[in-house]
């Protein structure tokens, strides 16, 4: 066990990285932090919010910055913008690790079109990071996250909200790209209804809003079950109850609530009930308490207070260790005095005041998710290439061809496999790929007209795999 004297510790608590981390290896298990060194903080009148690794689950801002015909992205959020949540507005805030949303609400019995909005708001994070490569660095584990962290750079966490571009033609094949592409967590429904089971309204999404029933359908089965194996979080937020409770049976792994309230305080289809806390808890899993007034009180309208009050239910009914902050920034109306991710430290303030201790609010800032996060990744069964082979695709990421036709291409360096061991991956479909001695190249000609904007290609080489976005004109 790593040990630390008295006349040492402001040193490490001055380096605000290293006492995260260090937080992080040694007590986010479960643990509380030696006395010393809460002494020490107190007094120091070291801020807790400074010195916490701030994690918020659920922003929305991609949604803003694509454009709304092309999708492409447009608004760099390097620089301030109107927006709720940016940059410039998260280092204020000191939230280091946002989850961005690809979030669709779906387009009804359209799976490709459904899979071109979500890929162009993975685009859109791919663009940020190319546009701001000092200040923020895509992540998708606990190391990416201390390593982007100890650079001093946003630690961005890809999510999907809305998984209505999976069927049964593509489901499998369609989370291994997710996966390649850094997808940490998938929420299997918005509020509408799809393949993969019943949305928080129980209605499809047609134009008539057609009721739905049932919970978690068999190709929700097995998608929960791929997600595990590749270590991804399943997000029950926006899940009808039926699904909540099927996929918790179905699981083998904990499962977070990225953005939502406490039922017991306002009854809302979005809000998870009493029964349904203590059953994540039980499963090792995480509710992280949303800002939207709509879900926090009777009359629509709320304060921070409000928020905290959530977390105050979850946390005296199933433990701190079990509750976590999705905010829900740039998807919805914020409490009145929280107005943007640049005033989250009023939210510790809030904590402060009703007598949490340094630990308890360091868990629900962030150790929390990290933890699960952790956890669900451990559990995962996916197992690292052993890198001998290199595959250099022709496209970069985003990248815009007007070739509706393509030739999917890449180059292979190193021990190149037998023809039977190549496959491209597009939209999900394996395609058997062919091989060229002459310039050791693998490829595969698409033959159907690409009729959607974005699309993802896979080149699969053995166990090596690189993945692709790219834009058709």
């Amino acid at each position: 066990m790593v040990t630390y004297k008295k006349k040492e510790v402001g040193t490490f608590l001055g380096n605000k990285v290293l006492l995260k981390l260090i937080i992080f290896v040694l007590f986010a298990n479960h643990g509380a932090l030696p006395s010393f060194i809460t002494s020490y903080m107190e007094e120091h009148q070291l801020d807790p919010h400074a010195t916490s690794i701030v994690i918020d689950s659920h922003l929305d801002t991609l949604t803003k910055v694509i454009d709304e015909e092309t999708w492409l992205p447009t608004t760099d959020i390097g620089e301030e913008t109107n927006f709720e949540s940016d940059i410039p507005k998260l280092k204020t805030g000191g939230i280091q690790v946002p989850f961005l949303a690809a979030y669709t609400p779906g387009f009804y019995d359209n799976t490709a079109r459904s899979l071109s909005h979500t890929l162009a708001m993975i685009n859109a994070l791919y663009w940020i990071e190319e546009n701001n490569p000092t200040d923020l660095q895509i992540t998708s584990t606990t190391d990416e996250i201390f390593e982007a962290l100890g650079e001093g750079k946003i630690a961005a966490v890809p999510s999907i909200e809305g998984a209505y571009s999976i069927d049964g033609n593509n489901a499998i094949e369609l989370l291994k790209q997710y996966h390649d592409l850094g997808i940490t967590t998938i929420g299997f429904t918005w509020n509408y209804s799809n393949a993969l089971g019943e949305g928080a309204h129980r209605v499809l999404g047609d134009q008539m809003k057609t009721p739905s029933s049932g919970g978690l359908t068999e190709l929700g089965k097995e998608v929960a079950l791929e997600m595990n194996r590749l270590g991804m979080l399943i997000d029950v937020s926006h899940m009808a109850e039926s699904t909540f409770w099927d996929v918790l049976e179905v699981s083998k792994a904990p499962v977070i609530a990225t953005h939502s309230g406490i039922d017991a305080l306002h009854n809302h289809a979005r809000n998870l009930t009493d029964e349904q806390l203590l059953a994540l808890a039980d499963h090792g899993g995480v509710v992280a308490i949303v800002f939207y007034p709509t879900f926090l009180t009777d009359t629509g309208n709320a304060t921070i207070s409000d928020v905290v009050d959530h977390i105050d239910y979850a946390v005296d009914l199933i433990g701190v260790d079990h509750v976590a902050i999705g905010s829900d920034f740039d998807g919805a109306t914020l409490p009145s005095d929280l107005q943007d991710a640049s005033e989250m430290g009023k939210l510790t303030e809030e904590l402060m005041s009703r007598g949490y201790s340094t630990m308890d609010m360091k868990k629900i800032l962030g150790l929390n998710t990290l933890r699960i996060m952790h956890d669900v990744q451990q559990m995962g069964e996916i197992v690292e290439s052993e890198g001998m082979i290199e595959i250099i695709p022709t496209y970069k990421m985003g990248e815009q061809i007007s070739e509706r036709t393509p030739l999917l291409k890449a180059e292979l360096k190193g021990e190149i496999p037998q023809e039977d061991d190549l496959a491209v991956v597009l939209d999900g479909v394996a395609y058997p790929a062919t091989f060229a001695e002459e310039d050791s190249t693998m490829y595969f000609q698409v033959e159907e007209e690409l009729k959607e904007q974005f699309h993802v290609v896979t080149f699969v080489a053995d166990s090596e795999r690189k993945t692709r976005i790219f834009y058709v004109k």
